[in-house]
């Protein structure tokens, strides 16, 4: 019998980051593949997504290695990292998922993204500096969902719901889910699949097998590792963040902030409009 390949893409969320199993990480996706078939039915797994990753990186990196695996299940859950870059670009990142999302159904396989919750919320940074980063996790989520329904991708809505604000899902770094929280990303993208007729093994548990970490440890790596780790990934973004959060300060205080957001809207539509545009002209 020929093994189900599964490929699964994207940065650190993919890589399991939170749900540490031995002397690595597990995560959503390899909770998911031990249920995407039944037990004596073989899957072959593998899981080439990195901590920091942006769309570039899976596009220009990842894609490649997965192409070559000829699956027929590929997840790509990618978007974070690239809000939290001063070279966000909404058009550049829906160029390349629509390149990537296309390189998979091309190949006939069955296609998995997810929406994510914005970063400044999940760090609960003050408004002005929150603001600007929803603003541009929505942008993304805009474009994951418009291309996921182009591509006939199996979606997954995680960016809102009880998960989100459940601090018992979420781990010491408050970005990364821990294991309950990568337990119900790979539940929920089961149920997904097995409506579709796509996943016939057992349902992955929603019971972690790991104690969570106690709140001593959670504050004591947000004030040791935690600190670095946001920090190398807001390095570059910091001073035009500040810029955001005073133009968010200014906008708020002369009653003009929807003008922030219909501008966000018109560069959504501008994005989508453009890869549609590609699309066409490539057939």
């Amino acid at each position: 019998m020929r093994p189900l390949r599964f490929v699964a893409l994207g940065d650190s969320l993919t890589e399991g980051v939170g749900d540490p199993v031995g002397d690595g990480w597990r995560g959503w996706a390899a909770l998911l593949a031990a249920g995407l078939a039944p037990p004596e039915a073989p899957v072959e797994f593998r899981n080439l997504a990195v901590s920091g990753a942006q769309t570039r990186d899976v596009l220009e990196r990842q894609l490649p290695v997965a192409l070559a695996e000829r699956p027929d299940l590929a997840s790509v859950v990618i978007g974070v990292n690239d809000t939290l870059r001063y070279t966000f670009d909404i058009h550049a990142v829906a160029e390349r998922l629509d390149e990537v999302y296309a390189a998979f159904t091309g190949q006939g396989a069955v296609l998995l993204t997810a929406c994510l919750p914005d970063p400044g919320t999940m760090l609960g940074l003050p408004g002005a500096l929150a603001r600007p980063l929803a603003r541009r996790q929505r942008a993304v989520n805009a474009v994951v969902h418009a291309l996921s329904e182009r591509y006939g991708a199996v979606h997954l809505h995680a960016a809102e719901g009880d998960w989100v604000v459940d601090r018992g899902m979420w781990s010491a770094d408050r970005l990364h889910p821990g294991e309950r929280g990568h337990r119900q990303l790979a539940l929920h993208f089961h149920a997904l699949l097995a409506e579709a007729g796509l996943a016939s093994g057992p349902v992955p548990s929603a019971v972690p097998e790991f104690p969570g970490p106690s709140r001593a440890a959670s504050l004591r790596w947000l004030a040791t590792s935690g600190t670095g780790w946001v920090a190398r990934r807001c390095t570059d973004l910091l001073p035009q963040l500040l810029g955001l959060a005073a133009s968010e300060v200014r906008h708020r205080v002369r009653g003009t902030g929807v003008r922030l957001d219909l501008a966000a809207s018109r560069a959504v539509a501008s994005a989508l409009a453009g890869v549609a545009v590609d699309s066409a002209d490539a057939a």
